[in-house]
């Protein structure tokens, strides 16, 4: 067995081989050399774990790096200024109303943007530009460049976070509030990060099918913070975007190393654990840690033992040097091995203290971001080591940072030291915003350089392209059938017939979150092919079938696998093509309706902010549909989820002319009216006989919210009904006619829009707008008792109670679903025929005859609610 002098002298021995190997043969053949050698000791047994632990340095070495192309002074000085504007926008907005904002994530990302703006982001002035993400709390620092550019007005940053008059600037990134500027709603954590990946899996989609240029250079740069990776939408597409190749995809992650209330990681190293998840998923990482300040002190370290404190340092301790200065960080961070200690003895506090970070250095981040563009084959994260508050004096790095909103006048000395700005530090009582008239030079460069890279940015676009497809796939569909089939199934056939749209139907797009056999949709994968980056690499097992399982990479319909919150993203980047490639799609997202609105209403409302135009289809909706299958799958709320986002409207359609009709109004008023609205329809998995249209049911009637669907002649009930249990109602009149009682029937497809319709001209009527009734009072002005029923929960039709002039008794599905048939459901929440008949009874004040249906019926009158149960 050698001893350790002999193991270091043959570890010197294969150090010199492997300088002489790169030096003779360069780092690409020496790390396939290692990578063979590595593979080789696997083989014998010999696992190294260590080898995969990334060291704490720059990926991009010193005596790699390219020289900045940039004029050094001039950038420096637009960066100060933006500094300083995004700090006093902060400042104002709190000097009396207390309004908010950030100052400490722009402080520590300024240096990553910048770099971007003026060497790397494209506009598209000329050809399709980038897709930029931009961190939601650093928008102060978006919107003061802008000023500079001029883009944004003193007037706007000056009401920063005071929109109500419409002169100022939404908090955060929100296109609903700014449309003609931001293009994404990233601020609530996580969605950023998932909606950039699959902006950029869409964006690959659209150019393998050939309905967008493929342009080498674009990009989707997704900028967040360390904290927000915590998120599981952050990192959990990463495998995704590394499977696909993704290689138009750049996240840039600021790792300041704070959350809001302290360390992202205190015990260990955030840069580390990220990169070894994103190079585990197939990612080019490019560590941007060290700012050239520390170049001399890296490359004199030539036995590793400076890289060796590096690594073994946590990311509590290198935020304690940040905030606590030089002498701490010689004290405790050089002083961790004397021979490292020795390396700065040339060196004051100060300097070491000037050690800086790679994300504050512009060479660093240059060459990292050239990295990405370099990287032709994987998608790039670049894992930007910063300070947060940087530059923010005694707030700098300490605990509290994320929550500052006022500063000292001895902070803002220092911070106009820092910066070298122009500004009367003896005048702080009202300081101005900075700007570059005079400095003609500056601004000129500054609007060049945005020039020369295709435009201004954040800009957002608007195609007018109008859509129209032909009518008679919709007409279809009003003769109605006899032939018994589920409004799932009639809506695949509506969708066949889109898809084959000679003049729409290469933009309507199916996407499932493999639930496509479920719902019916098979036929579709061997007409339509299901999309995938590689093709079809192998023969699938049911090739032989008719409806085989075919992949193609110019397939139309989206398989996202079990990946609700994947595939909702990837109907949101194309619900908003119209804007982000000028170029409008039609995608129809497919989904468990219980898995919908539930499981990712985070990005639903996001959806809404974007501005997104396109089609969600609940399936196999409603709490008693769905045979067997219990509390989780059984759907009784998801139109009441619906109706929280403003711009979606929800329908809940019986028939297939209803269906027909709501999607057809829904492509006109998307994309040919141009309304930034997006569809929710629920539809079942229940087969039965679709009646043809009757006369008022209307396209007008049926998506304003209801119609009549039957009127009998001195009918003494009224019966409400949507979706399925509309067959109910109309069982139940049938009843009812037995006790000699005539009964009205009709047909809610949205409760939701009579709601809506009906606030809003209350509201008017109340403030002397406009005097006219409400559609919903207008159908149900007569004085008649009303039975309102639904498969969802009370709080559904219950909505419109204040519009029904006469008694209301609303029938629904409250408490947890359950598992058995349908018919056991239907009686068990009490909203089956049966359940109609008895409480129409029992409002006409026939109490003995209830009673005595009851017991004919076998009916059991549980004195427990089945919500109570």
């Amino acid at each position: 067995m050698q001893n350790k002098e002999d193991l270091r002298t043959e570890l010197k021995e294969w150090i010199e081989a492997l300088e002489n190997v790169i030096l003779s043969d360069g780092k690409d053949y020496t790390k396939e050399l290692l990578e063979g050698l590595y593979a080789q000791a696997k083989l014998k047994g010999i696992s190294i774990e260590s080898l995969d632990d990334p060291s704490f340095k720059n990926t991009v070495h010193s005596d790699e790096e390219l020289p900045y192309p940039g004029n050094w002074k001039y950038e420096e000085k637009i960066r100060h200024f933006i500094r300083w504007n995004s700090l006093l926008m902060v400042l104002r907005a709190n000097i009396d109303e207390d309004l908010g904002g950030h100052i400490s994530t722009y402080s520590s990302a300024a240096v990553l943007y910048e770099v971007g703006f003026n060497h790397f982001f494209r506009g598209s002035n000329k050809q399709l530009g980038d897709l930029i993400y931009f961190q939601g709390h650093s928008s102060p620092g978006i919107y003061a460049r802008s000023f500079l550019e001029g883009n944004i007005s003193k007037s706007q940053i000056e009401n920063f976070r005071k929109e109500i008059n419409g002169k100022g600037l939404s908090s955060y990134p929100h296109p609903w509030l700014m449309p003609n500027y931001w293009q994404f709603p990233t601020v609530s954590m996580g969605l950023g990060p998932i909606f950039g990946i699959y902006q950029a899996h869409i964006m690959k989609y659209l150019e393998k099918r050939s309905l967008i240029t493929n342009i080498p250079d674009r990009k989707v740069w997704v900028f967040c913070g360390d904290g927000e990776m915590d998120e599981p939408e952050s990192t959990g597409a990463i495998g995704l975007a590394g499977r696909e190749n993704l290689n138009n995809l750049v996240f840039v992650i600021n790792c300041n190393l704070q959350r809001l209330d302290g360390p992202v990681r205190g015990n260990s190293k955030i840069v580390t654990e990220l990169a070894k998840q994103f190079y585990s998923a197939g990612w080019n990482v490019v560590n941007l840690i060290w700012g050239r300040h520390w170049d001399d002190l890296v490359n004199a370290d030539k036995d590793g033992l400076l890289q060796k404190v590096m690594d073994e340092t946590v990311d509590g301790e290198y935020q304690n040097f940040k905030a606590k200065g030089g002498k701490y960080t010689r004290d405790n961070f050089f002083a961790k091995d004397m021979r490292v200690l020795n390396m700065v003895d040339h060196m004051s506090d100060e300097e070491v203290e000037n050690l800086n970070r790679g994300g504050h250095d512009p060479i660093k981040v240059f060459n990292a971001y050239k990295q990405a563009y370099e990287e032709k084959n994987k998608p790039t994260v670049i894992l930007a080591f910063t300070i947060k508050g940087y530059g923010i004096g005694s707030r700098q790095a300490d605990n509290t940072t994320h929550q500052v909103k006022k500063l000292t006048n001895e902070n803002l000395k220092n911070f106009i030291d820092k910066f070298d700005l122009p500004i009367d530090k003896n005048n702080l009582d009202d300081p101005d915003f900075l700007t570059l008239e005079d400095f003609p030079d500056i601004q000129e460069y500054l609007i060049t350089r945005r020039n020369e890279l295709g435009g201004y940015l954040p800009k957002r676009y608007v195609s007018n392209e109008k859509l129209i497809p032909d009518a008679e796939a919709f007409s279809e569909f009003e003769g109605g059938s006899e032939r018994e089939q589920s409004s799932t199934m009639i809506f695949v056939r509506l969708l066949t017939k889109l898809l084959r749209d000679k003049k729409i139907g290469s933009r309507v797009v199916p996407i499932v979150p493999d639930e496509a056999r479920t719902f019916g949709m098979d036929a579709l994968f061997r007409q339509f092919g299901i999309y995938s980056s590689e093709g079809q690499k192998y023969e699938p097992e049911d090739a032989d079938k008719v409806m085989y399982y075919r992949e193609s990479e110019s397939g139309i319909m989206l398989e996202e696998g079990i990946n609700e919150a994947g595939a909702f993203s990837a109907w949101l980047a194309l619900a908003t093509s119209y804007s982000n490639n000028k170029f409008p799609m039609i995608p129809f997202y497919i989904f468990y309706s219980m898995f919908g609105f539930q499981r990712v209403h985070d990005l639903a409302y996001a959806a809404g902010d974007s501005r997104a135009r396109g089609f969600l289809l609940g399936a196999t909706s409603g709490r008693t549909t769905l045979n067997g299958e219990g509390l989780q799958h059984q759907d009784g709320h998801s139109h009441i989820l619906a109706s929280t986002i403003p711009n979606c409207r929800a329908y809940d359609p019986a028939f297939g002319y209803e269906l027909a009709a709501i999607i057809q109004n829904g492509i006109k008023e998307m994309y040919e009216q141009h309304k930034d609205c997006f569809y929710y329809l629920t539809v079942m998995n229940e087969n039965y006989k679709h009646p043809e249209k009757p006369k008022d049911a209307t396209h007008e009637n049926i998506v304003k919210g209801c119609y009549r669907f039957k009127i009998n002649k001195k009918s003494k009930i009224r019966l409400l009904a949507s979706g399925l249990t509309l067959n109910f109602a109309i069982e139940a009149e049938a009843e009812l006619a037995k006790f000699g009682i005539n009964a009205d029937i009709w047909s809610i497809t949205s409760f939701n829009e009579l709601y809506r319709g009906g606030i809003e001209t209350e509201r008017a009527k109340r403030l002397e707008i406009n005097s006219e009734d409400s559609y919903v009072e207008q159908c149900f002005q007569s004085p008649l008792p009303t039975i309102g029923v639904s498969e969802y929960q009370r709080a559904y039709p219950n909505q419109i109670r204040q519009w029904i002039n006469g008694e209301f008794i609303v029938l629904g599905t409250d408490g947890f679903g359950r598992s058995d048939t349908r018919d056991a459901l239907r009686n068990y929440f009490e909203i089956n025929k049966e359940h109609i008949v008895y409480n129409s009874l029992l409002m006409l004040n026939m109490k003995t005859e209830a009673n005595q249906y009851a017991k004919k019926m076998k009916m059991k009158i549980d004195k427990v609610a089945p919500w109570q149960k």
